[in-house]
């Protein structure tokens, strides 16, 4: 081992090896891609999906209702399950629309935000009965507009833009100038509008940030949000009768991770929603997650198609790669390149002989699924594990990219 070795994130509980084989679903690595008949391929395990939902139901007041934001899994199988497990369901597209819609789940427990709504896509929203939370004044007035000549009154909500953001997480989503969601101060004026017009009023989205580990920091910024929900409905003037907090719960990704608590996020909502304001008593309250529900339920299998050594230092090129896994190679946010965790499937509880890179097919030195990883020895032919891959996978990366195409997908 010559070069200097790079830590692997840890691999998420739930995992086994059975005859040092990673075994997924109660079948090994290699019967799932002999059933699925190539790689790369994306599994998703049924068992670990639900089982996540009852631990957070579990953990979470029994008053709160969750949303799956299927941003980041859309695959058909996974969004019927989720469906059945959720209370609503999150959309950011009008072609997320349409996979709600083909998938036969019933839209009017959708809510869709995001900036830049086509006319279009606010005219499929409106129609279908969904959810719309509004980004601007501007979408504000499109939306009632086209309700008007559909003769409908929308659904509306507003997604409020919040003078503070979500401490440590990934990527900040309120606090300061952003294109998302109304300025806080600018709302009370907006929603006595939108009240005014005949809208059927939806309440309040506060989304303040998202991959936060930090229990603290979450109870924070949900305590932030009732209170701004709070102070915005007594500014209006107007019932409260949703309030969508928004979600921020991450999962360990790399080295010197630990899961989030989220027994302790529970607790604290328990405990504010034993005292809340006249506001907020009656309302339907909401945290929506995508991430921390699915990604750790998936893995992305990719097989080994060269071993090669350049200047000392191992590559396993694969035949999968960024265009897959655009997180996992450290282009989708990321400042500093860490790796995720990776394992080799036929050989997963065997203990580390070398330092190897796991590198795609791509010819871009970006396409890395991991970097001077210490692994069990592996050969052409062998399959490499890459593990967090149920959330921002196949759904956000550029899996057209050099004609490379995508990967398969199952769930198990």
């Amino acid at each position: 081992m010559n070069a200097k070795p790079k830590a692997i994130g840890p691999i998420p509980a739930g995992y086994e090896a059975r005859d040092g084989n990673l075994i997924i679903g109660g079948r090994s690595a290699d019967e799932w891609v002999e059933h699925a008949g190539r790689t790369p391929l994306f599994l998703y395990s049924q068992s670990l999906l639900e089982q996540r939902m009852a631990d957070l139901r579990a953990a979470m007041p029994e008053r709160l209702r969750i949303n799956y934001a299927i941003k980041a899994n859309s695959f058909e199988p996974v969004l019927k399950l989720m469906s059945t497990l959720v209370d609503g369901l999150d959309i950011a597209s009008g072609g997320e629309l349409a996979l709600v819609q083909q998938a036969g789940i019933d839209t009017a427990r959708v809510s869709f935000a995001g900036p830049g709504k086509r006319d279009s896509e606010l005219e499929a929203a409106i129609a279908a009965r969904v959810t719309l939370n509004l980004e601007s004044e501007g979408e504000a007035a499109r939306a009632l507009t086209i309700a008007d000549r559909l003769g409908i009154a929308p659904r509306l909500a507003i997604r409020v833009n919040p003078d503070f953001e979500l401490k440590g997480s990934g990527m900040k989503m309120g606090g300061g100038a952003k294109p998302f969601g109304v300025d806080a101060e600018r709302v009370p004026a907006l929603a006595r509008h939108v009240i005014g017009a005949g809208a059927d009023w939806r309440g309040l989205h506060i989304f303040t940030g998202s991959q936060a580990l930090d229990a603290e920091a979450l109870v924070e910024a949900q305590g932030n949000v009732l209170d701004l929900a709070d102070r915005i409905a007594r500014e209006a003037d107007f019932a409260m009768p949703k309030l969508n907090m928004g979600g921020g719960f991450g999962i360990p990704y790399f080295d010197g991770d630990r899961p989030l608590d989220i027994t302790r996020v529970g607790e604290a909502l328990a405990e504010r929603f034993a005292s809340l304001p006249p506001s907020l008593e009656h309302a339907e309250l909401f945290i929506e997650l995508g991430r921390y529900l699915v990604g750790e339920a998936g893995v992305y299998l990719t097989r080994i198609v060269d071993r090669k050594v350049s200047h000392d230092e191992t590559y396993l090129v694969t035949d999968g790669g960024l265009h897959h896994q655009l997180a996992a190679s450290g282009n989708f946010g990321t400042v500093v390149r860490r790796n995720y965790p990776v394992a080799v499937a036929a050989r997963f509880d065997a203990p580390p002989e070398e330092i190897a890179s796991v590198v795609g097919c791509l010819c871009t030195p970006l396409d890395r699924l991991a970097d001077r990883a210490e692994l069990p020895r592996a050969e052409v032919g062998d399959l490499v594990a890459v593990f967090c891959a149920g959330a921002y996978g196949a759904s956000a990366s550029p899996s057209a990219f050099l004609g490379q195409g995508p990967a398969e997908e199952l769930l198990v």
